[in-house]
């Protein structure tokens, strides 16, 4: 297994984390409003889409929008826990272990992927037959 493999695969379990906490919330989100679970399913299915483009085309174009999905996730709750989110969850909402370990997931997700992203690609060096290498 190469160090590409495996921080892919890093990508790829945080965002199965994510999609399991996410999904499993969705019921007590959508006691609080509409907004709030729908947005928690919404984010339940997107996780689960990365998971799927990720295992079977990676590629850096899903890398950054797996990148990009990650961001807006923690930037979200950034929101929620300071001033509320209008129309979806507009009320504060209080810390809580769990999504701070979420979030801790989703921020090692997201700084893996950065790197896939901005990694260069491995150049095969060519050397002509019969050329000492």
């Amino acid at each position: 297994m190469t160090l590409e493999e495996l921080k892919l695969d890093m990508v790829i379990l945080a965002c199965a984390v994510s999609a399991g906490i996410h999904g499993a919330l969705v019921p007590e989100h959508y006691e609080e409003g509409a907004g709030a679970g729908i947005a928690f399913a919404l984010a339940t299915a997107l996780l689960a889409v990365s998971v799927v483009v990720l295992t079977r085309r990676p590629s850096r174009a899903a890398l950054a929008a797996t990148a990009a999905l990650l961001a807006g996730l923690i930037a979200a709750y950034c929101l929620a826990i300071t001033t509320g989110i209008p129309v979806i969850h507009p009320d504060r909402e209080t810390v809580d272990g769990l999504a701070v370990i979420t979030k801790a997931v989703e921020a090692l997700g997201l700084v893996v992927a950065c790197s896939l992203v901005v990694a260069p690609s491995p150049r095969r060096i060519h050397y002509p037959e019969g050329q000492i290498t």
